[in-house]
Parts: C-alpha cells; sequence; structure tokens
C-alpha cells in the first residue's frame, strides 16, 4: 500500500500487535569536546586534539560513556515502562442478498499488546487511544513480572492518548519524570522504551530526525479524511516495531520528551521514521483526562490551508506571502463572531477546484502564522477554551486584525451532524457507503488483478440508497501491511460509465448530482462484472 503514517497493527495467529516511536542526547559529543578542552600548549592544540581523537584509548572512553549513560537510562526508566494485553470481540459479518448483516455467531476475539507508562503513585497509566480503543478487557505487566487488570479512566481520540489504572496496592509504581519537549533539538539523541512485536522492555537509540511535524486523526482509517491534526510531532529515526505504541521517547536525562504513536513505512514495521507524540501535549492532556475525563481543544470555528504561489496568485497577492487561506467558517463559531470571510468562489489549479477568495490569516497574538499547523500548534500550546485572540487576517489584500473568542471544539459526532444537515439544506445527494481506493494488495488478497482501479465497498449504510439497490460491503477481515482490513464487498469501478478510480472520485461524482437522480454503478462482485441501477436520495437528516 501507498506509504502514509500508520498507527501499527499487527495480526498474528489472533494477536493484533500495535506499535509507536522513540528519543534524544547527545553524550558522545560532550565526551569529544572535554578531550580537546584538555589539549597543553595552545601552539600544539590542533595536532593534540588529533591524536587524541584518533587515540584508541580516546575512543574507548567515548563508547564507554555513551553506554554508561543508555545503561542508566534503562535503569532509570525501563521500571516505568509497562506491556499492555487488550482482548477485542470483532462482530462477524453475514452476507444476504439484502446487504451485510452483523452475526455475532462469527463473532471472534483478538488479542492486542501496546505500551504504556506509570504516571503516577495512584495507578495511572498512559497510552495510546489506539492501543486501548474498544477493549473489553486490559491487562498491565510491569517489568517485575507482576501483572494486574486495568480499567480505562479516559480516552482522547484527537492527541491519541489514553489513561488506565490499576489498583496501585501492594504494587511498586515508578513513576516517569516528564521533560520539555520544547527544548529538543534536531539531531539529539533520542531512546525509546517499549514492547516491540511483544518482547518485553527492549530499548532501541537514535536520534531526533525533524521536529513540528503533525500527525492526521485516525491515521489509520485510509476511508475517511481526518478532521483535525495532531501539531508539534517530534520524528525520529529511532526503531519502532508494532508493539511500541504507547511506549516512552527520552532524552539523555531518561525524561520523557515524548509517547512513541506511528511510523511512515510501507512493511508496517521500522523504517527510519518514528512519529511521537511530544510531552508538552501529553501533559496538558493527561490531567484533564485523570480529573475531568476529557480535554477541552480550544476551537477558531474553521477550515483552511496553507497559501502556495499558486493560491497567492489567484488572490493576487505577492508569490511569496505566506499565511492560512480560509476555505470555510463554521456559523456561529468564534471565526464567524468575529467577521472572518470564508472562500467564495471556485478556481481550478493544477487540475483540482481548490476555493479562493477568503481572509487570509498572517499571525495570531502578533505570533506569525506561516502555515496551517503553525495555526494550530499555537492553539494548543498556547491558548485555552474562553482566551480571546488577535488574528491579523489580509482581506482583498489589506491588512486587519480581528478578535476572537475561543471555545470548546465540538465532539466529533456534533460536526458530523453539523455536515449532514448542511447537506441535506443544500439538497445534496448521498450514496450510503464508506470505502476505500482500492490497491494492488486489496486486490491481490481479493484475488483481483492488481492492476484493478476503483473503490471497494467496506461498510453500506442501512436504509440508504446503496443498501435499498443491494450492494454488498466487505465482511472478510485480512491482514494487509499490517493492518486488518475488510475485504469481500463490491468494488466500484464507473459510475454513469466513467471510470472511478479513488474514494475522491466517487464522492466527487455523487456531489454533483441531485437528489432523486439515478445512476448506474458498474461493479465487480466475487470478480463477475455487474451493472446496479441506485436512485440517489437527499441526506437523512433534516
Amino acid at each position: 500500500m501507498k506509504s502514509r503514517s500508520i498507527l501499527l497493527s499487527i495480526l498474528i495467529a489472533g494477536t493484533m500487535i500495535l506499535a509507536a516511536c522513540s528519543g534524544s542526547a547527545q553524550p558522545a559529543a560532550q565526551a569529544a569536546g572535554a578531550a580537546q578542552a584538555a589539549t597543553a600548549p595552545a601552539a600544539q592544540a590542533t595536532e593534540t586534539a588529533k591524536e587524541q581523537t584518533s587515540s584508541p584509548i580516546m575512543q574507548s572512553d567515548v563508547v564507554g560513556s555513551l553506554q554508561g549513560t543508555l545503561e542508566s537510562i534503562y535503569q532509570q526508566v525501563g521500571p516505568s515502562v509497562v506491556n499492555i494485553t487488550v482482548q477485542k470481540t470483532t462482530t462477524g459479518v453475514r452476507v444476504t442478498p439484502f446487504g451485510n448483516i452483523p452475526d455475532q455467531s462469527q463473532s471472534q476475539v483478538e488479542e492486542a499488546l501496546g505500551s504504556g507508562f506509570v504516571w503516577d503513585t495512584e495507578g495511572h497509566i498512559v497510552t495510546n487511544n489506539h492501543v486501548i480503543d474498544g477493549a473489553d478487557t486490559v491487562t498491565v505487566k510491569f517489568a517485575d513480572g507482576t501483572t494486574a487488570s486495568a480499567k480505562v479512566v479516559a480516552a482522547d481520540r484527537n492527541s491519541d492518548l489514553a489513561v488506565i489504572q490499576v489498583d496501585p496496592s501492594n504494587l511498586k509504581l515508578s513513576p516517569v519524570t516528564m521533560g520539555d519537549s520544547t527544548q529538543v533539538k534536531v539531531g539529539q539523541l533520542a531512546i525509546a522504551i517499549g514492547n516491540p512485536f511483544g518482547l518485553a522492555g527492549t530499548q532501541t537509540v537514535g536520534f531526533i530526525s525533524a521536529l513540528d511535524r503533525s500527525l492526521p486523526v485516525d491515521s489509520t482509517n485510509s476511508s475517511s479524511q481526518a478532521s483535525y491534526t495532531i501539531p508539534d510531532i517530534i520524528q525520529t529515526d529511532a526503531a519502532i516495531n508494532p508493539g511500541n505504541s504507547g511506549g516512552v521517547l527520552v532524552n539523555d536525562q531518561g525524561e520523557v520528551i515524548g509517547v512513541t504513536s506511528a511510523i511512515e513505512s510501507t512493511t508496517n514495521s521500522h523504517a527510519g521514521i518514528g512519529f511521537v507524540i511530544p510531552s508538552s501535549i501529553v501533559e496538558k492532556v493527561v490531567p484533564a483526562l485523570i480529573k475531568q475525563g476529557a480535554y477541552e481543544y480550544p476551537w477558531l470555528g474553521l477550515s483552511g490551508l496553507s497559501l502556495t504561489p499558486d493560491l497567492a496568485k489567484e488572490m493576487n497577492l505577492d508569490s511569496n506571502q505566506q499565511g492560512v487561506l480560509v476555505e470555510t467558517v463554521t456559523s456561529g463559531g468564534p471565526s464567524d463572531k468575529a467577521g472572518l470571510r470564508g472562500s467564495d468562489k471556485q478556481v481550478t489549479i493544477s487540475g483540482s477546484q481548490v476555493a479562493v477568495g477568503g481572509d487570509v490569516i498572517v499571525s495570531i497574538n502578533k505570533e506569525p502564522v506561516n502555515v496551517f499547523d503553525d495555526l494550530v500548534g499555537y492553539l494548543l500550546g498556547s491558548t485555552k477554551v474562553g482566551d480571546k485572540v488577535t488574528l491579523g487576517i489580509l482581506r482583498d489584500g489589506k491588512e486587519m486584525q480581528l478578535e476572537a473568542t475561543l471555545q470548546v471544539r465540538p465532539s466529533e459526532t456534533a460536526t458530523a451532524s453539523a455536515t449532514e444537515q448542511a447537506q441535506a439544506s443544500t439538497g445534496a445527494a448521498y450514496l450510503g457507503i464508506q470505502g476505500v481506493t482500492m490497491t494492488g494488495d486489496i486486490a491481490s488478497a481479493m484475488n483481483l488483478s492488481t492492476d484493478l482501479k476503483g473503490v471497494l465497498v467496506e461498510q453500506v449504510q442501512q436504509g440508504s440508497p446503496a443498501d435499498q439497490a443491494g450492494i454488498q460491503g466487505s465482511y472478510k477481515p485480512a491482514i494487509i501491511n499490517g493492518e486488518t482490513v475488510l475485504i469481500g464487498g463490491d468494488v466500484v469501478t464507473a459510475i454513469d460509465g466513467k471510470a472511478v478510480e479513488t474514494m475522491e472520485t466517487l464522492r466527487s461524482a455523487i456531489q454533483e448530482m441531485k437528489p432523486g437522480q439515478q445512476i448506474t454503478l458498474s461493479l465487480l462482485r466475487g470478480g463477475e462484472k455487474l451493472s446496479v441501477a441506485v436512485t440517489l436520495e437527499a441526506s437523512p437528516m433534516q
């Protein structure tokens, strides 16, 4: 499958293993600097330094210093890192001529493994949301071999963090020491400790390879567009594999600078690029999960995209202008109340339709906003619900300032309902399927040609036009690049004779149609071609 950021999950003989990322420091450089400082006569300083650097004794001292640091870190942090075993029940699906029906008789229990770390002496343990999501039971195993059952205290999908709790009685709990991720620099040593492939207490070493990355929420869900992103993500090349998820990334002082969460890989295993949720976010979200059961995200109520030279040209701005072009403004939200304007016209850039004409945000509270992640990062790192922020904007090329009062970010359910209601109010048509763009790996798993283009139907909404037309969703779990994917459903290859190659193509085609319009979908079902007539309807939300 195409390389992308993935929250690692592997299903092996009925066991799902979940994964993560890693940490930072540079004692070797410090040791080398100290050796050079010890050179004697000034006239011979350079020559002496060269001799010492190449000396086997000097090299041995450097290696010994680094090894000592790593050994000390493992002894300090290792007892705080735990293994997490999760049991989840998956519901089977029975295929009928009228669509897929949940079948409890085909349900099975899957076991998942991940990592976590002790937060306090009250039994709170931090891990990733995707490790415990949907768990029926959670069991924690400590470094000394002790096991304890745990309950889920709270989870936050938008930061991929969760808190579970064990009974602290008769347990020797060693809370971690948190570090300051805002002080992390590229090139510093990074140490990850976790449970890769179920191998308890594994420590790997690398470097901080990049900062200020962003990680889409639910980046494993290829069938949907993430509404939000996690900002200020730390990137590392320390080895991270399935099972590391929820483990720690620490610096050369043994301080936790982040929680390992995802990797970039085509094989679902270490490829040198791992992503870590920074401690600056962990220290905001975790205490709120423990005390209130949720974290309230400050929200502006807009969608936007980073300005590019092509966008700037369409907006009659300098091609070097940076900022965030406002695409839409949520009705009644902070941006709407502040008077911010969204884009009002469509243009074609590189063959794609793009909305332009809205305000361009160039600063927030006098801090520059060059790209969209700057705005997201500032809101999460420097504001809270109820704060007033001053937005510096460009409107029709003129500078302005608007003041907005931040509100609580709406829940995903509320956001989805608002979107569906907006579609209904504009008379948008809907088909009623959830699908994923076909890939060679998916096609191979379905015994189809790896060159097949189209959309695999994953789920069919009950009572929808697709359901009424008898379109069938997927029902058979398969492991593809380490991810559990449902396959076996219909594959949409064309709509009214026009080829459908991606989910985006299908979605765009449906959006251009009207409720009541009849369309013909070309499908592959079990390898056989067929055509199905579907009468589109308006969104069921009123």
